[in-house]
């Protein structure tokens, strides 16, 4: 109700019990939540982020309740588990020195925490969702259907979605090869780097891009849509367009011009 206040207001279950909001299962707890009407678009992304939360909770039925030091596999505190967890928090921070640009861009708040969230490999994608032990009938890619669902194939190496950064490397005349992990895809694409307008530009493009790709496979999970990559990268282009006249006050391009004049738009 209240870190997610916009599903509380059309949950059928509002005055339901934990216990109620469980669905009947042989294979252990499983959520059931009803909705009053059809999902926006835009809360789907939400319930995507809130069902990826409360399933990192695991509810045993015959368990009491008690407290357990989550880091150390007994379930008690040591120093030594305490030391170390300080330490993974510290290197974190350092890692986290790499993307400062990243928080300057100025495009929506939420898209630049998607885009922290999928460089941190924390989006509730079906192989992040099996591995907080969450009950999945189905783990394939739902571009290819063939590859598990995990960031890297879902974003960069699906045979579906690959083509699409090939088509937005010809705009700035690069050829290389394309990293296997969503924060070396990112670094790859001029973090830290400042080149002027265009190259900011072409960091948001990946924020776009990557952010449309998870838009569209939402349809395609959610709603039962099938895979368009023409719309995925007309989408994809809007965005950036959208984003770049608010971000650039002497951008005066209009958007037909912008869509059929990407290279000009983007190279140096």
């Amino acid at each position: 109700m209240e870190k997610y206040p916009r599903l509380y207001q059309i949950s059928c279950q509002q005055n339901q019990t934990i216990m109620q909001l469980r669905s009947n299962s042989s294979s252990g707890w499983e959520w059931s939540f009803n909705w009053r009407r059809p999902l926006f678009d835009s809360e789907v992304a939400m319930a995507d982020s809130f069902i990826g939360e409360i399933s990192q909770q695991q509810l045993h039925l015959q368990k009491e309740d008690i407290w357990i030091w989550k880091h150390d596999s007994s379930g008690h505190y040591s120093t030594k588990t305490g030391y170390d967890l300080i330490r993974r928090g510290v290197e974190g921070a350092d890692q986290n020195s790499d993307f400062v640009e990243l928080w300057k861009l100025k495009i929506p708040a939420k898209s630049v925490v998607f885009a922290w969230r999928l460089i941190r490999d924390r989006l509730p994608t079906k192989s992040n969702l099996r591995r907080r032990q969450v009950m999945l009938t189905d783990t394939r890619c739902p571009f290819c259907r063939i590859e598990e669902e995990e960031a890297t194939h879902l974003f960069f190496n699906s045979t579906s979605i690959l083509p699409l950064w090939w088509e937005s490397l010809s705009w700035v005349n690069l050829t290389t090869a394309l990293p296997q992990n969503p924060r070396d895809h990112f670094l790859q694409h001029g973090i830290g780097k400042d080149q002027g307008k265009k190259a900011t530009r072409w960091k948001c493009w990946w924020i776009a891009l990557t952010r449309t790709i998870w838009q569209h496979r939402n349809r395609i999970v959610f709603q039962n849509g099938s895979f368009d990559g023409s719309k995925l990268m007309d989408d994809a282009v809007l965005l950036i367009w959208t984003w770049v006249k608010s971000m650039e006050k002497d951008f005066v391009v209009h958007f037909n011009q912008w869509s059929t004049n990407l290279k000009e738009g983007f190279s140096n």
